[in-house]
């Protein structure tokens, strides 16, 4: 399969005539892709932006999943989902797909992100990780003329085992192959092709013993080749990114790109950043929000940020500025009507006169809403920003609040929706390799498992990226099982 003076094998001649004939027309014609050379191309702001906050969303899902402990295949289940969201990438057989904007979205969002991760050591090694296991699940599912037709485009740089050095060493090869009987494993021995690497190429099939070791030399067999190319593919991507950050600097003048790549370098850090609004702009699962339902709607469906907002002005009877416009601009977006929302801060404002509401607070309630000012029509915070240094006691709690106290906030918040004990430890396991979303998730997954939520589902399949997204989809399992629960009664009668 690798590049080789030798004359091609009929199978792969075959593979070569059928990439011919399927992608000879296409500008990028191999799905999988190494990311040897920029994108030439022009974008607008926008298109640079947005195809690499696509990309984000697969590179979080990837994160959450190693977070999770998940195994390779339910990882590779759940980071096929995100992908066909957010990043689709048919293969060459996909006669009606546009494979050329499919491909040229997947080089610009990848290089885009190499100008926002390649700042910091931990970044570089956290989107090599990553994108490694992005292409090798890419990799796996690719049909196998395609794979072949892309690795004979490129030189791996390996020496083929020649029938004499393979029968000269033919008892240590053979001993590291396995079959399921005597004959089975003589039949595969014979058709096996071995390369030869140097043995540093290839540390993970040295420490699993899958291959033999002579003078500096690692004897590797084709079905193990796959090993190569990962490791080929990440040492590329390594001195890729301390390129680009040697080259940076010469970006900090642009004022239209900076903000851009730290927001994406924060949304990283933070599970990807996301302006939710729910469908069609709304999270009001089809029902009108009144003052007095806010109370009940706390401690059924909030995620942690908002219920603790939500108890200390109840407590209080009064917010911080920064508290009332998190708050606020969250319950906006939840569907109350400001109306309701004046109504909901009145009655929460219980200590101070009408006089004083009115003067001190009903205008900057209107404000939030786009009625006075520049009459703008505010999202509320996404998770990104809620953690964002700074936040202070308006934070995220999984961030902010120490070991202790985030445990007993969790049980004393969500022990009704069966939350116990023994969910801590998975929780802070989460919260101490700081994947705050991915910890506020496995809560959510918890605390709806009697709407059948499992681990592992998330938020429609998703992890928490904004309380907005958290509360409506708490709502719509509410709504959908009590409605499923409401038909089985007249189902059975009085």
């Amino acid at each position: 399969m690798f590049k080789s003076t030798e004359r091609k094998p009929f199978q792969q001649q075959d593979t070569a005539i059928y990439q011919a004939s399927t992608s000879s027309h296409l500008q990028y014609p191999h799905r999988l892709n190494f990311y040897d050379k920029p994108p030439l191309f022009d974008v607008t702001i926008e298109e640079f932006e947005t195809c690499a906050l696509e990309r984000l969303r697969v590179l979080a899902e990837i994160e959450s999943s190693a977070a999770r402990n998940r195994t390779w295949e339910e990882s590779k289940t759940a980071i096929r989902a995100q992908a066909e969201k957010h990043l689709v990438l048919k293969q060459n057989s996909a006669k009606y797909d546009d494979l050329d904007g499919q491909r040229r979205k997947d080089h610009l969002s990848h290089f885009v992100l190499r100008l926002a991760f390649c700042r910091s050591e931990d970044l570089r090694r956290r989107f090599v990780k990553a994108e490694s296991t992005l292409f090798k699940v890419r990799y796996e599912d690719d049909i196998l003329t395609d794979r072949e037709a892309f690795l004979n485009s490129r030189n791996f740089n390996t020496i083929p085992v020649l029938p004499d050095e393979k029968k000269k060493y033919e008892s240590q090869l053979y001993s590291l192959y396995y079959g399921k009987n005597e004959t089975e494993r003589k039949a595969a021995f014979e058709r096996e092709k071995y390369f030869k690497v140097k043995w540093t190429r290839v540390p993970d099939l040295v420490e699993k013993r899958r291959v033999f070791l002579n003078r500096g030399w690692a004897y590797v067999p084709s079905q193990e080749q796959s090993s190569i190319i990962f490791g080929e593919y990440e040492n590329q991507l390594e001195k890729a990114l301390e390129l680009t950050a040697r080259l940076l600097p010469r970006l900090d003048e642009d004022t239209r790109l900076i903000p851009i790549l730290n927001n994406l370098s924060q949304g990283f850090i933070a599970g990807s950043s996301s302006e939710w609004m729910g469908e069609n702009g709304e999270g009001t699962c089809g029902e009108e929000i009144r003052a007095e339902m806010i109370d009940d709607m706390s401690k059924r469906h909030f995620p942690m940020c908002m219920k603790t907002l939500h108890d200390r002005l109840q407590r209080d009877n009064h917010l911080k500025h920064f508290g009332r416009l998190q708050y606020g601009l969250f319950l906006k977006v939840l569907g109350l009507s400001i109306e309701e929302a004046v109504a909901f801060w009145r009655k929460s404002f219980s200590r101070i006169t009408d006089d004083k509401f009115n003067k001190e607070y009903r205008y900057n309630i209107r404000h939030s809403y786009g009625l006075e000012g520049k009459r703008a029509n505010y999202p509320a915070k996404n998770c990104l920003q809620i953690m964002a240094p700074g936040s202070g006691e308006y934070g995220c709690p999984y961030k902010t609040y120490n070991p202790d106290n985030l445990q007993s906030a969790l049980l004393s918040t969500y022990s009704h929706q069966g939350l116990k004990a023994a969910d801590l430890p998975d929780i802070m396991q989460l919260v101490n390799a700081n994947s705050f979303h991915t910890a506020c998730t496995r809560v959510f997954e918890i605390t709806h498992s009697s709407c059948g939520v499992k681990k592992g589902d998330g938020v429609n399949g998703e992890h928490v990226t904004h309380p907005n997204q958290y509360a409506a989809h708490s709502r719509e399992l509410y709504k959908a099982t009590k409605g499923a629960a409401e038909s089985e009664d007249v189902a059975m009668g009085p």
